[in-house]
């Protein structure tokens, strides 16, 4: 990892009390909801990161608080630089502050976060879906999401999902 990356993430370490994640060799700041704005704001105007490359989410249900987190990876175009940052956000009523005023970009990628998860961008110019027509019901990337009217399989729910199953044909 370069030494001004290391920098930055200190930095957002003690302005914004981050905990620091690393998974296959690659670092992620937690950052608390409350904080992205302000986040987003520094990592734009003093780091320099000028473009938002990817917002998007992971569900980590039957895990309620967090249930969800926010993924949010920055560009420095001209340090050659990525940064990553991660929000986690409570499966009831789930929402944070969008980041479109700082990242203009943001407005589709946050759109299809909301479409397909149901996390809601607070002030966001036009929230609403992106992807399923408007009269769609629920949010299809989450786990809890029935998938051809079958009940998802998961490990708690194998065995008895696996007996109602019919066996597939030699």
């Amino acid at each position: 990892m370069s030494k001004s990356l290391q920098d930055y993430q200190q930095q957002l370490a003690r302005a914004f009390e981050t905990q620091t994640s690393e998974f296959a060799g690659e670092v992620s700041m937690i950052v608390p909801a409350a904080k992205i704005l302000e986040a987003a704001h520094m990592i734009h105007n003093e780091f320099g990161f000028d473009f938002l490359s990817c917002v998007t989410a992971v569900d980590y249900w039957p895990e309620e608080n967090p249930r969800f987190h926010l993924v949010y990876f920055f560009r420095s175009l001209t340090q050659k630089l990525t940064l990553s940052l991660r929000v986690p956000v409570p499966g009831i009523s789930p929402s944070v502050a969008s980041i479109e005023p700082v990242y203009r970009n943001a407005n589709w990628q946050e759109r299809e976060v909301y479409d397909m998860f149901g996390i809601k961008f607070e002030g966001h110019s036009d929230l609403r879906r992106i992807l399923m027509p408007a009269d769609w019901q629920g949010h299809p990337q989450r786990k809890d999401y029935p998938l051809g009217y079958e009940e998802p399989q998961y490990s708690f729910n194998f065995d008895e999902i696996k007996a109602r199953k019919p066996a597939p044909k030699e």
